[in-house]
Protein backbone atom coordinates (compact mmCIF):
# COMPACT_ATOMS: atom_id res chain seq x y z
CA UNK A 1 0.00 0.00 0.00
CA UNK A 2 1.05 3.89 0.00
CA UNK A 3 2.80 5.90 2.04
CA UNK A 4 -0.62 8.08 3.28
CA UNK A 5 1.01 10.45 5.17
CA UNK A 6 -1.87 12.32 5.25
CA UNK A 7 -3.78 10.03 7.93
CA UNK A 8 -0.48 10.26 10.36
CA UNK A 9 0.22 13.52 11.33
CA UNK A 10 -0.21 14.51 14.99
CA UNK A 11 -3.61 15.10 16.63
CA UNK A 12 -3.34 18.89 16.87
CA UNK A 13 -5.22 21.26 19.60
CA UNK A 14 -8.22 21.67 17.63
CA UNK A 15 -9.27 17.65 17.70
CA UNK A 16 -8.35 17.27 21.42
CA UNK A 17 -10.15 20.33 22.60
CA UNK A 18 -13.50 19.91 20.32
CA UNK A 19 -15.76 19.63 22.74
CA UNK A 20 -14.54 22.68 24.36
CA UNK A 21 -14.67 24.46 21.23
CA UNK A 22 -18.30 23.19 19.76
CA UNK A 23 -19.72 24.37 23.59
CA UNK A 24 -18.15 27.75 23.48
CA UNK A 25 -19.33 27.85 19.96
CA UNK A 26 -22.67 27.10 21.76
CA UNK A 27 -23.04 29.63 24.35
CA UNK A 28 -22.00 31.99 21.85
CA UNK A 29 -24.39 31.10 19.08
CA UNK A 30 -27.22 30.91 21.89
CA UNK A 31 -25.94 34.49 23.29
CA UNK A 32 -25.84 35.87 19.72
CA UNK A 33 -29.23 34.55 18.76
CA UNK A 34 -31.12 36.14 22.13
CA UNK A 35 -29.46 39.95 21.29
CA UNK A 36 -29.46 39.93 17.17
CA UNK A 37 -32.77 37.67 16.59
CA UNK A 38 -33.40 40.03 13.55
CA UNK A 39 -30.02 39.45 11.73
CA UNK A 40 -30.35 35.41 12.50
CA UNK A 41 -33.28 35.81 10.65
CA UNK A 42 -32.09 37.62 7.80
CA UNK A 43 -29.16 34.76 7.90
CA UNK A 44 -32.21 31.79 7.55
CA UNK A 45 -33.88 33.59 4.39
CA UNK A 46 -30.82 32.67 2.22
CA UNK A 47 -31.76 29.75 0.70
CA UNK A 48 -32.76 28.29 -2.25
CA UNK A 49 -34.69 24.78 -2.76
CA UNK A 50 -34.77 24.56 0.63
CA UNK A 51 -31.05 24.70 1.28
CA UNK A 52 -29.48 27.71 3.22
CA UNK A 53 -26.48 28.93 1.26
CA UNK A 54 -24.70 30.61 3.82
CA UNK A 55 -24.51 27.02 6.15
CA UNK A 56 -24.06 25.63 2.33
CA UNK A 57 -20.70 27.40 2.30
CA UNK A 58 -19.81 26.33 5.56
CA UNK A 59 -20.60 22.89 5.29
CA UNK A 60 -18.59 22.64 1.93
CA UNK A 61 -15.78 24.52 3.69
CA UNK A 62 -15.64 21.25 6.24
CA UNK A 63 -16.00 18.62 3.91
CA UNK A 64 -13.63 19.56 1.15
CA UNK A 65 -10.87 19.00 3.14
CA UNK A 66 -11.66 15.72 4.27
CA UNK A 67 -12.58 14.37 0.52
CA UNK A 68 -9.25 15.17 -0.66
CA UNK A 69 -7.56 12.78 1.84
CA UNK A 70 -10.12 9.96 0.62
CA UNK A 71 -7.81 7.77 -1.68
CA UNK A 72 -10.16 5.15 -3.78
CA UNK A 73 -7.08 3.11 -5.46
CA UNK A 74 -5.95 2.02 -1.94
CA UNK A 75 -9.38 0.36 -2.33
CA UNK A 76 -7.76 -2.80 -4.28
CA UNK A 77 -6.20 -3.74 -1.21
CA UNK A 78 -9.21 -4.54 0.55
CA UNK A 79 -8.42 -8.31 0.10
CA UNK A 80 -5.45 -8.62 1.93
CA UNK A 81 -7.50 -8.31 5.32
CA UNK A 82 -11.08 -8.26 4.70
CA UNK A 83 -12.32 -9.09 8.38
CA UNK A 84 -12.11 -5.47 9.52
CA UNK A 85 -14.01 -3.93 6.34
CA UNK A 86 -16.39 -7.11 7.25
CA UNK A 87 -17.41 -5.79 10.61
CA UNK A 88 -17.20 -1.98 9.30
CA UNK A 89 -20.20 -2.49 6.95
CA UNK A 90 -21.86 -5.05 8.22
CA UNK A 91 -22.18 -2.42 11.63
CA UNK A 92 -22.24 0.45 9.36
CA UNK A 93 -25.07 -0.40 6.73
CA UNK A 94 -27.31 -2.92 8.42
CA UNK A 95 -27.14 -2.53 12.25
CA UNK A 96 -26.65 1.28 13.09
CA UNK A 97 -29.08 3.17 11.16
CA UNK A 98 -32.00 0.84 12.50
CA UNK A 99 -30.46 0.59 16.26
CA UNK A 100 -30.64 4.46 15.92
CA UNK A 101 -33.94 4.79 14.81
CA UNK A 102 -35.18 2.41 16.88
CA UNK A 103 -33.64 3.89 20.14
CA UNK A 104 -35.04 7.46 19.04
CA UNK A 105 -38.66 5.95 18.93
CA UNK A 106 -38.31 4.12 22.22
CA UNK A 107 -37.13 7.21 24.01
CA UNK A 108 -39.08 9.92 22.42
CA UNK A 109 -42.41 8.30 21.58
CA UNK A 110 -42.28 6.55 25.12
CA UNK A 111 -39.68 7.24 27.32
CA UNK A 112 -39.94 10.84 27.12
CA UNK A 113 -42.98 10.85 26.04
CA UNK A 114 -44.25 13.43 28.70
CA UNK A 115 -41.70 15.86 28.50
CA UNK A 116 -41.77 16.82 24.57
CA UNK A 117 -44.93 17.18 22.06
CA UNK A 118 -45.64 14.43 19.45
CA UNK A 119 -44.06 16.93 16.59
CA UNK A 120 -40.40 17.71 18.39
CA UNK A 121 -40.55 14.03 18.83
CA UNK A 122 -40.55 13.20 15.70
CA UNK A 123 -38.15 16.43 14.60
CA UNK A 124 -35.82 14.43 16.89
CA UNK A 125 -36.03 11.17 16.17
CA UNK A 126 -35.46 12.24 12.27
CA UNK A 127 -31.91 13.98 13.35
CA UNK A 128 -30.89 10.92 15.10
CA UNK A 129 -31.36 9.20 11.66
CA UNK A 130 -29.30 11.57 10.32
CA UNK A 131 -26.30 10.91 12.23
CA UNK A 132 -26.81 6.82 12.48
CA UNK A 133 -26.56 6.25 8.80
CA UNK A 134 -23.70 8.86 8.02
CA UNK A 135 -20.67 7.02 9.17
CA UNK A 136 -17.67 8.85 10.29
CA UNK A 137 -15.26 10.26 7.27
CA UNK A 138 -12.80 12.31 8.80
CA UNK A 139 -12.45 12.67 12.71
CA UNK A 140 -12.21 8.75 12.55
CA UNK A 141 -8.55 9.21 11.40
CA UNK A 142 -7.82 10.88 14.86
CA UNK A 143 -9.36 8.05 16.62
CA UNK A 144 -7.31 5.59 14.72
CA UNK A 145 -4.23 7.24 15.01
CA UNK A 146 -4.93 7.37 18.90
CA UNK A 147 -5.24 4.14 19.20
CA UNK A 148 -1.94 3.00 16.69
CA UNK A 149 -4.12 1.84 14.16
CA UNK A 150 -3.16 1.14 10.65
CA UNK A 151 -3.67 4.35 8.75
CA UNK A 152 -3.56 2.80 5.38
CA UNK A 153 -6.18 0.18 6.48
CA UNK A 154 -8.11 2.85 8.05
CA UNK A 155 -8.32 4.86 4.69
CA UNK A 156 -9.62 1.94 3.07
CA UNK A 157 -12.43 1.30 5.32
CA UNK A 158 -13.25 5.06 4.90
CA UNK A 159 -13.06 5.34 1.09
CA UNK A 160 -15.03 2.10 0.61
CA UNK A 161 -17.65 4.05 3.08
CA UNK A 162 -17.77 7.20 1.08
CA UNK A 163 -18.47 5.08 -1.64
CA UNK A 164 -21.16 3.17 -0.48
CA UNK A 165 -22.57 6.64 0.98
CA UNK A 166 -23.30 7.74 -1.83
CA UNK A 167 -25.96 5.59 -2.99
CA UNK A 168 -26.84 4.08 0.15
CA UNK A 169 -27.40 7.19 2.32
CA UNK A 170 -30.79 8.82 0.87
CA UNK A 171 -32.42 5.48 0.29
CA UNK A 172 -31.78 4.48 3.93
CA UNK A 173 -32.86 7.55 5.28
CA UNK A 174 -36.00 7.65 3.51
CA UNK A 175 -36.57 4.05 4.26
CA UNK A 176 -36.19 5.14 7.97
CA UNK A 177 -37.80 8.05 7.98
CA UNK A 178 -41.05 6.24 6.24
CA UNK A 179 -40.90 3.53 8.93
CA UNK A 180 -41.32 6.22 11.62
CA UNK A 181 -44.02 7.89 9.95
CA UNK A 182 -42.19 11.52 8.98
CA UNK A 183 -42.62 12.57 5.95
CA UNK A 184 -39.83 11.98 3.24
CA UNK A 185 -39.27 15.08 1.23
CA UNK A 186 -37.29 12.74 -1.71
CA UNK A 187 -35.92 16.51 -3.69
CA UNK A 188 -34.10 17.94 -0.89
CA UNK A 189 -33.27 14.93 0.25
CA UNK A 190 -31.15 13.63 -2.80
CA UNK A 191 -29.84 17.51 -3.44
CA UNK A 192 -28.83 17.30 -0.05
CA UNK A 193 -26.74 14.02 -0.53
CA UNK A 194 -25.61 15.74 -4.27
CA UNK A 195 -24.20 18.77 -2.87
CA UNK A 196 -22.85 17.65 0.42
CA UNK A 197 -21.03 14.32 -0.87
CA UNK A 198 -21.06 14.16 -4.44
CA UNK A 199 -19.92 16.86 -5.50
CA UNK A 200 -17.41 17.76 -2.49
CA UNK A 201 -16.77 13.94 -3.19
CA UNK A 202 -16.00 15.17 -6.91
CA UNK A 203 -13.80 18.09 -6.42
CA UNK A 204 -11.66 15.95 -3.72
CA UNK A 205 -10.76 13.82 -6.34
CA UNK A 206 -9.68 16.28 -8.83
CA UNK A 207 -7.92 18.12 -6.30
CA UNK A 208 -6.10 15.46 -5.33
CA UNK A 209 -5.38 14.00 -8.93
CA UNK A 210 -3.99 17.82 -9.69
CA UNK A 211 -1.70 17.90 -6.62
CA UNK A 212 -0.20 14.58 -7.74
CA UNK A 213 0.30 15.53 -11.28
CA UNK A 214 -2.47 13.35 -12.29
CA UNK A 215 -0.53 10.03 -10.46
CA UNK A 216 -2.19 8.70 -7.43
CA UNK A 217 1.10 8.66 -5.14
CA UNK A 218 2.27 11.77 -3.28
CA UNK A 219 0.44 11.54 0.34
CA UNK A 220 2.83 14.17 1.78
CA UNK A 221 1.85 16.69 -1.07
CA UNK A 222 -1.83 16.40 -0.32
CA UNK A 223 -1.21 16.41 3.39
CA UNK A 224 0.45 19.94 3.21
CA UNK A 225 -2.56 20.89 1.12
CA UNK A 226 -5.24 19.99 3.19
CA UNK A 227 -3.29 21.21 5.97
CA UNK A 228 -3.31 24.97 4.79
CA UNK A 229 -7.11 24.13 4.11
CA UNK A 230 -7.82 23.28 7.75
CA UNK A 231 -8.54 26.63 9.49
CA UNK A 232 -11.32 27.24 6.65
CA UNK A 233 -12.71 23.22 8.26
CA UNK A 234 -12.56 24.55 11.88
CA UNK A 235 -14.13 27.92 10.86
CA UNK A 236 -16.99 26.47 9.19
CA UNK A 237 -18.12 23.82 12.00
CA UNK A 238 -17.71 26.22 14.68
CA UNK A 239 -19.75 28.75 12.66
CA UNK A 240 -22.51 26.50 11.69
CA UNK A 241 -22.91 25.28 15.46
CA UNK A 242 -22.97 29.32 16.34
CA UNK A 243 -25.79 29.92 13.52
CA UNK A 244 -27.79 26.33 14.31
CA UNK A 245 -27.81 27.62 18.21
CA UNK A 246 -28.37 30.89 17.83
CA UNK A 247 -32.01 29.58 16.01
CA UNK A 248 -32.26 27.10 19.07
CA UNK A 249 -31.25 28.92 21.95
CA UNK A 250 -34.96 30.34 22.81
CA UNK A 251 -36.21 26.74 23.01
CA UNK A 252 -32.77 25.31 25.16
CA UNK A 253 -33.05 28.47 27.46
CA UNK A 254 -36.48 27.42 28.23
CA UNK A 255 -36.16 23.32 28.24
CA UNK A 256 -32.59 23.04 29.87
CA UNK A 257 -33.14 19.88 29.71
CA UNK A 258 -33.42 19.00 26.51
CA UNK A 259 -29.92 18.16 25.77
CA UNK A 260 -29.67 15.65 28.04
CA UNK A 261 -32.84 14.03 26.52
CA UNK A 262 -31.29 13.88 23.12
CA UNK A 263 -28.06 13.04 24.04
CA UNK A 264 -29.06 10.17 25.84
CA UNK A 265 -29.71 7.71 23.21
CA UNK A 266 -27.01 9.25 21.28
CA UNK A 267 -24.69 8.06 24.21
CA UNK A 268 -26.43 4.39 24.21
CA UNK A 269 -25.87 3.99 20.50
CA UNK A 270 -22.16 5.00 21.00
CA UNK A 271 -21.05 2.42 23.12
CA UNK A 272 -23.42 -0.01 22.29
CA UNK A 273 -22.17 -0.02 18.61
CA UNK A 274 -18.27 -0.67 19.72
CA UNK A 275 -18.98 -2.80 22.18
CA UNK A 276 -21.06 -4.94 18.99
CA UNK A 277 -17.88 -4.13 16.53
CA UNK A 278 -15.09 -4.30 18.73
CA UNK A 279 -16.61 -7.73 20.28
CA UNK A 280 -17.00 -9.34 16.66
CA UNK A 281 -13.41 -8.17 15.54
CA UNK A 282 -11.89 -10.05 19.63
CA UNK A 283 -13.93 -13.37 18.28
CA UNK A 284 -12.70 -13.14 14.44
CA UNK A 285 -9.36 -12.27 16.12
CA UNK A 286 -8.63 -9.07 13.86
CA UNK A 287 -5.27 -7.79 14.33
CA UNK A 288 -5.72 -4.64 17.14
CA UNK A 289 -4.14 -2.33 14.42
CA UNK A 290 -7.32 -2.91 12.49
CA UNK A 291 -10.11 -4.09 15.05
CA UNK A 292 -9.31 -0.69 17.11
CA UNK A 293 -10.13 1.57 13.91
CA UNK A 294 -13.14 -0.67 12.36
CA UNK A 295 -15.19 -0.25 15.97
CA UNK A 296 -14.18 3.54 15.85
CA UNK A 297 -15.84 3.97 12.52
CA UNK A 298 -19.02 2.16 13.09
CA UNK A 299 -19.48 4.01 16.54
CA UNK A 300 -18.34 7.76 15.04
CA UNK A 301 -20.47 9.45 13.04
CA UNK A 302 -20.57 11.86 9.91
CA UNK A 303 -21.76 14.68 11.17
CA UNK A 304 -20.78 17.68 8.55
CA UNK A 305 -23.24 15.68 6.21
CA UNK A 306 -26.00 14.97 8.95
CA UNK A 307 -26.20 18.52 10.32
CA UNK A 308 -26.39 19.33 6.05
CA UNK A 309 -28.67 17.57 5.25
CA UNK A 310 -31.24 18.16 8.53
CA UNK A 311 -30.84 21.94 7.98
CA UNK A 312 -31.88 21.43 4.04
CA UNK A 313 -34.54 18.98 5.21
CA UNK A 314 -36.25 20.56 8.39
CA UNK A 315 -34.74 23.94 8.76
CA UNK A 316 -31.77 25.73 10.69
CA UNK A 317 -34.30 25.98 13.73
CA UNK A 318 -35.83 22.62 13.51
CA UNK A 319 -35.65 19.73 16.33
CA UNK A 320 -33.54 17.59 13.52
CA UNK A 321 -31.08 20.39 13.35
CA UNK A 322 -30.94 20.55 16.79
CA UNK A 323 -30.12 16.98 17.73
CA UNK A 324 -27.22 16.50 15.24
CA UNK A 325 -25.65 19.67 16.78
CA UNK A 326 -26.07 17.91 20.18
CA UNK A 327 -24.44 14.58 18.38
CA UNK A 328 -21.08 16.55 18.07
CA UNK A 329 -20.86 17.34 21.29
CA UNK A 330 -21.39 14.12 22.40
CA UNK A 331 -19.01 12.11 20.15
CA UNK A 332 -15.70 13.49 21.07
CA UNK A 333 -15.68 12.79 24.65
CA UNK A 334 -17.45 9.67 24.58
CA UNK A 335 -14.99 8.49 21.72
CA UNK A 336 -12.00 9.55 23.75
CA UNK A 337 -13.24 7.15 26.36
CA UNK A 338 -13.76 4.10 23.42
CA UNK A 339 -10.08 5.50 22.51
CA UNK A 340 -8.68 4.73 26.13
CA UNK A 341 -10.79 1.43 26.38
CA UNK A 342 -9.20 0.17 23.59
CA UNK A 343 -5.92 1.06 24.69
CA UNK A 344 -5.89 -0.73 27.98
CA UNK A 345 -7.52 -3.73 26.10
CA UNK A 346 -5.64 -4.30 23.00
CA UNK A 347 -3.50 -7.52 24.70
CA UNK A 348 -6.57 -9.31 24.07
CA UNK A 349 -6.35 -8.95 20.62
CA UNK A 350 -3.37 -10.51 17.92
CA UNK A 351 -0.58 -7.69 17.42
CA UNK A 352 0.79 -8.99 14.17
Amino acid sequence: MEDNTETASSIGIFEKWLSVWVALSIIIGIFLGQVFPEAFQTLANFEYAHVNLVVAVLIWAMVYPMMISVDFSSITHVADEPKGLIITLVVNWLIKPFSMAALGVLFFKYLFAGFISIDDADSYIAGLILLGAAPCTAMVFVWSQLTRGDANYTLIQVSVNDLIMIFAYAPIVALLLGVTDIPVPWNTLVISVVLYVVVPLVAGIITRRFLNGGKGGNGEVVADFTAKLKPFSIIGLLATVVLLFGFQGGVILSQPLLIVLIATPLILQSYGIFAIAYAAAWFMRVPFRIAAPCAMIGTSNFFELAVAVAISLFGLSSGAALATVVGVLVEVPVMLSLVAFANRTQNHFPQD
